[in-house]
């Protein structure tokens, strides 16, 4: 012990308490256990931690056992060497002890071991686990409503947890922002399903646990797919000023990459309203708020954004002010850096490459592109914003009135999987 009690010391950092909540909960604990206040204060969980203190006593042990929902001993606590004294004694005294408040001395001699449990990091642990396995599967195959089921059921899993299990504040926070996170996961699929409707639905939820969270880049996520979801129904007024929400955050105050995805989002909206001046200078700022950006842990959700998704955003913003050819520019540059394994959005940017061509008169070009667009498309998607912009490119084509055999071969072709 002179090196401290490192078993006390991992508990309470795998349930996430800070010294001075732990001694709050333990002294609540004592309350209800004996009709009175704890008097336990931070110093003495200092004194436990350097082993100063070997074996506390028993009111103040019990509920620190059943707080920690461990074992003394396991705790890393030592017992103190037993005194000699009549047999009854001690039994007598302990039921004496227990019983002072309610009389249910059987219920807390035992290490208490809640029907669920009490909530660690490790569980946030085992959760994020299965939220990474879900973005995994969104970057795959896109917007499929199997995704979008999965991912409100791993957020109702959550919200189900935290209702019936105890946990520390900064776990419960963990937990909220887990939750908003994984329901941010569902609003996206349905998003990438062109289904706004259900998108805000999902939304409504994330926004409250994000709340919860207190959490100002989580918030930012939800605000991105606010964005969006306005961008599909044509609201471009209300993506900008959600745009603007982002793009003055904390988050974007504390960390230009942040920074710069709100400025992006922002050039892309004003784009679409023709306000091309500013649209110029918010890509402007997009593009120097992402190189002061560095490589930094951050949450899984935004690692996404990288200099292939940078480029990728900007030709919507050159696509939507009419510069097809720098549209077009920045869609190579993104397919040639996209990571492996987003098979979801290099099928989307090539289909939109495919797009940018047409709009230029190079017909046989994008149809060739397109057909490639279609191969990269895994056949469990539900991508609806790909099978839109490849329709787009079509109603481009179609309409050039061209008579090349590749053109109305491709025509044909294409009626069967748009």
């Amino acid at each position: 012990m002179t090196q401290g009690n490192r078993k006390l010391a991992a508990r309470i950092a795998e349930l996430g308490f800070s010294q001075a909540e732990l001694a709050r909960q333990i002294n609540a604990e004592i309350e209800l256990l004996t009709g009175k206040p704890g008097n336990v204060t931070d110093a003495d969980i200092r004194r436990w931690l350097r082993g100063k203190t070997k074996w506390p006593q028993d009111r103040i042990r019990l509920c620190l056992e059943k707080v920690l929902d461990a074992g003394a001993e396991d705790l890393g606590f030592v017992p103190r060497k037993k005194r000699i004294a009549p047999p009854e004694e001690d039994p007598v005294h302990r039921r004496a002890l227990l019983t002072a408040a309610s009389g249910t001395a059987l219920a807390i001699a035992a290490p208490y071991t809640p029907t669920h449990g009490r909530l660690g990091t490790n569980d946030v642990r085992r959760f994020h686990q299965d939220y990474v396995a879900i973005l995994r599967k969104e970057q795959a195959v896109g917007g499929s409503r199997k995704v979008e089921n999965v991912a409100a059921e791993l957020a109702s899993r959550i919200q189900s947890t935290l209702a019936v299990s105890s946990c520390s504040t900064r776990v419960r926070n963990m937990l909220h922002q887990l939750a908003a996170e994984v329901i941010s996961s569902a609003a996206f699929a349905a998003i990438d399903a062109r289904s706004p409707q259900r998108a805000r639905t999902h939304l409504d939820k994330a926004l409250t646990f994000a709340s919860l969270s207190r959490d100002s880049e989580t918030m930012f996520l939800i605000w991105n797919h606010l964005i969006l979801t306005s961008g599909q129904r044509e609201n471009y007024a209300e993506a900008v000023a959600g745009a603007e929400v982002m793009k003055r955050s904390s988050a974007a105050r504390r960390d230009p990459l942040y920074a710069s995805f709100g400025h992006i989002r922002n050039a892309i909206g004003l784009a679409r309203l023709r306000h091309r001046s500013e649209a110029l200078r918010a890509l402007n700022d997009a593009e120097r708020s992402f190189a002061r950006s560095a490589d930094a842990p951050g949450p899984e959700w935004i690692k996404f954004f990288d200099a292939s998704e940078m480029d990728a955003l900007s030709s919507f913003a050159w696509s939507a002010l009419g510069d097809h050819g720098r549209a077009e520019y920045c869609l190579h540059r993104t397919l040639a850096a996209i990571p492996d394994g987003m098979a979801r959005n290099r099928a989307l940017y090539t289909a939109h490459l495919s797009l940018a061509q047409a709009r230029q008169g190079d017909l046989e070009l994008a149809c060739a592109t397109g057909r490639q667009a279609h191969a990269l498309l895994p056949p469990s998607s539900g991508s609806r914003r790909i099978a839109n912009t490849q329709a787009a490119t079509r109603k481009v084509i179609v309409a050039s009135g061209s008579k090349s055999p590749e053109v109305v071969e491709w025509i044909e072709e294409s009626s069967h999987w748009i």
